[in-house]
């Protein structure tokens, strides 16, 4: 709004320099990308982050497999939990010694974790694994998908709005120095005979 009443400020002022009615032309410029192109850009991105993140949830639905196992033994710590201190009380995964059946038949037998807090031989528990019964991790869901894609789009406005300031900014502070330095040009002119009698007569 300050853009569009100084633009209207200096339509007929006496006063107005061309730097004046340009540094109001940039900031209604600013401002209509701000809330034009920054808008659209984030949809933009937005909308492609949707697309793939869903292409992406679609190929892990097919491609992973939850199928249940079974405690052989219970395993000490992971090795890359040295201190037991560091690890959640309330965290009730294990790691165990378990058997299960691939999606493809082939029985399968190795160390997983397992969400039991304390688990028994015998106990059944359920992990994802590919075709071929090789542990993987759980599909990326559609409404997670959903949330990455908006928070990209929300993340690519801001970007854009903030590139548009930065613009503008370094744009007024070149028109600023420039102005200044057209003072100095025009008081190195007339600073020295500024100021006394008869001057310019």
């Amino acid at each position: 709004m300050r853009a569009i009443s100084g633009l209207w400020r200096w339509r007929h002022n006496p006063l107005r320099r061309t730097t004046d009615l340009a540094e109001a032309w940039l900031a209604l410029a600013a401002i209509l990308l701000v809330l034009v192109a920054a808008p659209l850009l984030g949809a933009v991105v937005g909308a492609a982050a949707q697309g793939a993140l869903q292409q992406s949830v679609r190929e892990q639905r097919q491609t992973r497999h939850e199928v249940a196992a079974t405690v052989l033994k219970k395993l000490s710590r992971s090795p890359l939990e040295p201190d037991p201190e560091t690890s959640s009380v309330r965290d009730p995964h294990s790691r165990v010694l378990a058997d299960w059946t691939a999606p493809d038949g082939t029985p399968q037998h190795g160390a997983v974790t397992a969400a039991l807090k304390s688990p028994h031989r015998g106990d059944h528990f359920t992990i994802w694994t590919d075709l071929h019964g090789r542990i993987v991790g759980r599909p990326l869901d559609s409404a997670t998908a959903t949330t990455h894609a908006v928070l990209a789009g929300f993340g690519a406005a801001l970007m854009c709005a903030g590139l548009v300031e930065g613009g503008r900014r370094l744009l007024l502070w070149r028109m600023v120095r420039r102005r200044y330095a057209r003072w100095d040009q025009a008081w190195d002119k007339a600073g020295p005979d500024w100021g006394r009698t008869g001057t310019g007569s």
